[in-house]
């Protein structure tokens, strides 16, 4: 019996496995980063060990200072979670070696399919090992790991080998592997699963279908059980794939089998040798805790001849630190707040007042809800996100729900294509109008008539706000008988809440502060100062850090006085686990070039500067 566990991971899936050790009375160990010292997994096990430095190659890809963490705490088991060294052989045999239980598949049927390259030739598959022009589009892909790391789609022959040098070092610095091969590029098919769980006696479970179509950057971000639309015949094909593949490797643990579904027929992408993030929406159907069930079998249970039977429908949304509106860049600060209602379960790493830093995945939280009817997730889960109190820094929230809403999502049209298609839509700016209004109200409550105005009382008060991306100026009055606004009643303000009535409906807006920057409801503004700072003010053509990071490398042989052409990329950021691509915005001559490999930057850090040709 496993009685202490260390989890070999950080965030929301250490987290998550904790919560069902507490519940079996397993004992729990953390392991943490420089960065991570005071994450919340680090604070809720029963035990922590650091982990010297903050990058995940120093950390949390260090296999040998996590079985030495083991040891030293008296752990006798180790769950890899998912990521960084959960689809590990060597890890794994290191931990076995060790005399520690592996709550995960044997090191033999991780080789065999942890490596993609090595899964599609034991499905009789093979990567393409040269590219023509007749082989486009094709997909490059990291041969280790997932989460979207490492994959690039290449459409111009002419783009490959760079798109062949970012996927190595993204690869390299997600999973400690650079290895990346090349196959072809299905467009326009749905991204299906089939859930796997096996013991060590000869039972396979295949539990279901997701699908996990809606996709960012080949990294999922909407995902469902069972797989809609789906005929009752390809269902069963794909089970026994998937139950095939498992036995093929003699599987023991929970697994996922990937595939891709084109024209009706099932295409095989991958075998993950690990739990999967979505896995909470296959728990809910089918009422059972995979991780529980994952201790058990590493404990040398016996699982029933048949899964549990389904029940309902239920649909998971990951909310990322991120803003889709510009290429999906990620976000920090401090997470001031995150709640939602109750009946949605919500999966996190996070904490109301922790920060949210640079060097790990976005991801703040899956929301997760089940009910009978898919019809009936759909608007529950929506809904839920809708009212969620996310406070702190942009994030997908308002994608999400605009996404499960999108008559191609609900209608069970989706394809992996999806965001290419819609995300201008989906992204377009529809912000409260009269969030500013509530803001600017709030904030003169309580103020004097007589004094503390920068404008004479008798006179309309503005107040700016930055709201989406797009500044907004307000105007109001201070009278005799309170605050007055054009085109509305102000019912009631205060500190917290504003009451309007607009149109004979009333509406109640609830504010929360957090230095300058306020959320009015799930609107997040910022005050803006009255005069702008003149000294904030850039050089056209200057290429500022769309967000924190570390410049991973400049365009080979870059120098000052360089002529460029418009989309040129000149400079490589990470953050957060992906690369970014800063390119020239026009075409012209590098007047200045301020990034070098190794750079730490902040938001707004100027990088360079492309002085536009001159029009003839």
């Amino acid at each position: 019996m496993i009685s202490t566990l260390l989890v070999a991971n950080r965030g929301e899936i250490a987290c998550r496995v904790f919560r069902t050790c507490r519940e079996l009375g397993i004992r729990t160990i953390a392991v943490h980063s420089d960065a991570d010292e005071n994450a919340l997994h680090a604070r809720v096990a029963d035990a922590a060990v650091r982990l010297p430095g903050s990058a995940p190659s120093e950390t949390y890809l260090r296999g040998d200072l996590i079985v030495k963490a083991a040891l030293s705490a008296g752990a006798d088991a180790v769950h890899p979670g998912y990521g960084f060294l959960s689809e590990n052989a060597d890890f794994a045999r290191a931990v076995l070696d060790a005399g520690l239980v592996w709550v995960g598949p044997p090191p033999e049927a991780i080789e065999a399919m942890a490596s993609k390259t090595r899964a599609k030739k034991l499905m009789g598959l093979e990567p393409l090992s040269t590219v023509t022009e007749g082989d486009l589009p094709v997909l490059v892909k990291a041969a280790a790991g997932g989460g979207g790391r490492g994959m690039r789609v290449v459409r111009e022959l002419a783009e490959l080998d760079a798109e062949l040098t970012a996927a190595r070092a993204e690869a390299l610095s997600a999973f400690g592997d650079g290895e990346v091969f090349v196959e072809p590029y299905v467009e326009g098919g749905r991204h299906v699963e089939v859930q796997i769980l096996a013991d060590a006696h000869g039972t396979v479970w295949a539990l279901g279908t997701r699908d996990c179509s809606l996709q960012r950057r080949h990294q999922k971000v909407i995902e469902e059980a069972p797989a809609p639309g789906l005929t009752p015949g390809l269902v069963a094909e794909l089970h026994e794939l998937a139950v095939r593949a498992a036995r093929a490797v003699d599987y023991v643990g929970a697994g996922t089998v990937e595939f891709l579904i084109a024209d009706g027929k099932a295409h095989f992408l991958e075998m993950n040798t690990r739990l999967q993030v979505e896995h909470p929406v296959t728990e809910a159907v089918f009422g059972i805790d995979l991780v529980a069930l994952q201790l058990q079998v590493a404990e040398g249970a016996v699982l029933e001849n048949d899964p549990p039977r389904a029940r309902g429908h239920a649909i998971e949304a990951r909310l990322y630190a991120e803003d889709p509106a510009r290429a999906w860049a990620p976000q920090t600060g401090t997470l001031h707040r995150l709640a939602v209602p109750e009946g949605v379960r919500l999966d996190t790493g996070y904490t109301d007042g922790d920060p949210i830093g640079i060097h790990y995945d976005p991801m703040l939280a899956k929301a997760v809800a089940h009910a009978p009817t898919r019809a009936e997730a759909l608007r529950k889960l929506s809904g839920a996100l809708e009212r969620a109190e996310i406070h702190g820094p942009v994030t997908n929230r308002d994608l999400l729900v605009r996404s499960l809403r999108h008559p191609e999502f609900t209608g069970a049209r989706m394809d992996t294509g999806f965001y290419e298609r819609h995300l201008e839509e989906l992204t377009g700016a529809t912000p409260d109008p009269y969030a500013p209004l509530a803001a600017a109200l709030s904030d003169a409550h309580g103020r004097s008539r007589f004094g503390g105005w920068r404008n004479l009382p008798s006179q309309p008060q503005t107040k700016r706000y930055l709201m989406g991306g797009t500044e907004h100026e307000v105007h109001y009055r201070h009278t005799r008988d309170g605050l007055t606004a054009e085109g509305v009643r102000v019912v009631h303000a205060d500190a917290r809440l504003v009451v309007l009535e607009i149109d004979g409906v009333r509406r109640k807006f609830e504010i929360s502060r957090y230095g300058d920057q306020l959320h009015v409801g799930p609107t997040a503004l910022t005050a803006l100062p009255r005069f702008p700072d003149p000294t904030t003010q850039q050089a056209p053509g200057s290429l500022l850090a769309p967000m924190p990071g570390t410049v991973v490398r400049v365009a080979e042989g870059l120098t000052t006085g360089a002529a460029v052409t418009a989309g040129q990329p000149l400079v490589w950021l990470e953050a957060m686990k992906m690369e970014h691509k800063i390119s020239a915005p026009t075409e012209g001559i590098l007047s200045a070039l301020h990034a070098v490999p190794g750079q730490q930057v902040e938001v707004g850090t100027l990088l360079a500067v492309v002085q536009p040709d001159e029009p003839l």
